[in-house]
């Protein structure tokens, strides 16, 4: 497997490397003033000068990982004094999000690790976490449908409280919202979409020396963002933060690579009669099912199939469904994995102390009994943009990269782009450097680039190997699995890595 990773990472390189609601400030561009004004000259005059909106940062899409760099941005001592600009059509930034306690958890959830909750603490957004749902979980189980080896992971191994905490989408979202609106750094939300980008904008032909003057200054120094409702601003560095299907990626001519996988999720709230406070992931022949907590009696599913098999489950009735779910996490598609006590594990040797704690043995997860939420499905492929940088545009969280979910990694891949994005840019501003510079943005690429090819090689190599069901390579997952289990410095290291601890596992 270890082949496998390594080959796959060459591949990728090879393709090029308490309940709350707020309203937000929403600043829209005036329209034409045409009918107070008594000569063309004036009109032209004013509207350039109305139209001349510049910023320092242009955060392109407002998501969870578009406003993390904005709370970051705002955090520092160095980049407080930025002025920012964040284009989204999302009317929940300028009308605000209510969460409902009472609510059931929505499907849409993310799993956030230490480091990444290290960083929305020291910006102050994650305190608006802990005021809603979320789930704390400090033990994980792995194991896969042949029976042959499993794994657990617990915080205490690394000496650590808890391994991650899940938290749904819109509370993260909420939390970041939050944190920006009571920050004081210069924030302008514009609730439109970016239809244009002009990365090298010439002056417009001379109306009024002063005006034109202005706006030259303005164009030589920044990019031209064309707006929905027609209007412009201006940038010294625009970020592209809007998603899988980015805007800015298109308009800034960068290439990607990647592919479709044959796979649907499925993603759904269910609920259990007692709290479940562990996270649990077993792997299947179609592809893995995981169960994660999600606080109260509630937990998430997130399940990968072959997309026939996703619209099945969809519509099927929720008795049929549930059945599927606690027959995927129990003994559906093959036994349980045997624990030291019973027939040896594979690798178990390596444990000098034969003994297993109460922690340590397998644990069948807990039965499901209603579902809380709609099942929504959607397509999984790996993205990875060849480049993140340009002069005046850099790309963050999915314009630059998508993930399989087998990991929960996605977001907090996200957050580390965003973490470090606003670190290179308080450097460039101790320096006195243009923060558009390529220069310094391809120090943001060399830092994120490596770290991010590395996680998805990883997560693509487990979708392939267990997307066969070959005797031989049974085998050898249940080895991995079993090696994970019992050998303490690579259990160690594997908790590290996917904490967000290390950039790079220890295996390669």
């Amino acid at each position: 497997m270890n082949r496998m990773i390594k080959k796959t990472i060459s591949n990728v390189y090879a393709l090029k490397i308490p309940r709350k609601s707020f309203c937000t400030e929403v600043v829209k561009t005036a329209g034409s003033t045409a009918g107070q004004l008594s000569n063309e000259r004036e009109q032209k005059q004013t509207t350039i000068s109305h139209n001349l909106q510049q910023y320092d940062v242009a955060i392109v899409g407002g998501g969870m990982v578009g406003m993390a760099l904005a709370c970051f941005l705002a955090s520092m001592p160095l980049t407080k004094q930025l002025s920012v600009a964040i284009i989204d059509s999302n009317p929940a930034l300028g009308s605000g999000l209510c969460i409902n306690k009472d609510d059931p958890p929505d499907p849409r959830v993310s799993t956030i690790t230490p480091t990444s909750i290290s960083f929305l603490q020291d910006a102050g957004a994650w305190k608006y976490v802990e005021q809603n749902r979320h789930a704390y979980f400090d033990k994980m189980q792995v194991w896969d449908y042949t029976g042959m080896g499993y794994a657990k992971y617990g915080a205490r191994d690394v000496n650590k409280e808890y391994l991650g905490c899940v938290a749904e989408n819109k509370v993260l979202h909420s939390a970041l919202l939050s944190c920006i609106k009571d920050s004081d750094i210069k924030k302008t939300i514009y609730p439109l979409t970016l239809t244009s980008m002009t990365l090298n904008p010439r002056s417009m032909s001379m109306v009024d020396e002063s005006v034109a003057s202005r706006e030259s200054s303005a164009q030589g120094q920044s990019a031209k963002l064309q707006l929905s409702d027609g209007s412009s601003i201006y940038a010294k560095l625009v970020v592209g933060a809007d998603g899988g299907k980015s805007r800015v990626r298109e308009l800034g001519g960068f290439k990607t690579t990647g592919w479709n996988y044959s796979q649907n999720a499925i993603i759904c709230t269910v609920e259990h009669a007692s709290e479940n406070r562990c996270a649990w992931q077993r792997f299947l022949p179609t592809g893995p099912i995981a169960l994660l907590p999600i606080g109260d009696t509630f937990s998430n599913i997130v399940w990968t199939m072959n997309p026939p098999d996703s619209n099945n489950r969809k519509s099927m009735t929720e008795e049929a469904f549930l059945k599927d779910v606690n027959s995927a996490l129990d003994y559906g598609y093959g036994p349980h994995p045997t624990s030291i006590s019973g027939n040896r594990d594979i690798l178990s040797w390596f444990k000098t102390d034969q003994t297993l704690s109460a922690d340590e043995f397998f644990e069948v997860p807990p039965n499901v009994v209603r579902l809380a939420s709609q099942r929504m499905v959607f397509p999984l492929s790996l993205r990875h943009a060849n480049s993140y940088a340009s002069k005046r545009v850099v790309l963050i969280g999915d314009a630059a990269h998508t993930v399989h979910p087998l990991a929960g990694q996605g977001v907090n891949l996200g957050f580390g782009d965003a973490f470090s994005l606003s670190k290179i840019i308080a450097e460039g501003i101790a320096l006195g450097t243009d923060i558009g510079e390529v220069n310094l943005l391809k120090k943001y690429e060399a830092d994120r680039k490596a770290a991010n090819i590395t996680m998805m090689a990883i997560v693509d190599t487990f979708q392939k190997a267990y997307s066969i069901d070959f005797g031989p390579l049974n085998f050898l997952r249940a080895a991995a699995f079993s090696g994970a289990n019992y050998i303490s410095p690579l259990k160690r290291s594997i908790i590290s890595y996917a904490s967000g601890e290390k950039k790079l596992p220890l295996f390669l």
